[in-house]
């Protein structure tokens, strides 16, 4: 994905994100050079058409960790992508998921966690996503969302 700078404390460009100037975003934005982006957390976030068509051109299928804006985009822009949104187990598990990563402050975990059920409500009471999945155990919600895939992949082969 592409974040507009500032890069933000244990962040790494090239790693965590690719980041552009605030004005080279706002820019690539006009020109219709991103599939999805979204202002999250008073930050832009987005990914560009020109990653996702690398994937593709390779062959291959393309996963997106986004959040419900950039997936409601998505869906307007790409009608038939398969939408898995990820849930935490409840809310006190959230809270502590956002704490343990040890980036920010707890004024702004708090924002976080306000703004996360926000976009969970969104997320259920919508029709952008086509399945669920709750994160009790990383290894199962893998397998649950590589089962959802091979569903679909299944479906459209017949």
């Amino acid at each position: 994905q592409t974040c507009a700078l500032p890069i933000c404390a244990g962040e790494v460009d090239g790693t965590d994100y690719h980041f552009l100037s605030d004005a080279d975003f706002v820019a690539r934005v006009a020109r219709g050079e991103f599939a999805e982006w979204a202002m999250v957390h008073d930050r832009r976030y987005g990914t560009l058409r020109s990653e996702v068509q690398r994937g593709l051109d390779a062959g291959r299928y393309v996963l997106m960790d986004i959040d419900v804006q950039g997936a409601e985009n998505v869906r307007r822009r790409i009608p038939e992508s398969l939408m898995v949104f990820v849930l935490p187990p409840n809310e006190e598990e959230l809270l502590k998921r956002l704490r343990a990563r040890g980036r920010e402050d707890e004024a702004a975990i708090e924002r976080r966690f306000a703004e996360s059920k926000k976009e969970i409500d969104r997320a259920t009471r919508g029709s952008t996503f086509d399945a669920f999945v709750v994160n009790d155990s990383l290894p199962l919600a893998i397998e649950e969302v590589a089962a959802i895939v091979a569903g679909r992949l299944a479906r459209n082969e017949r």
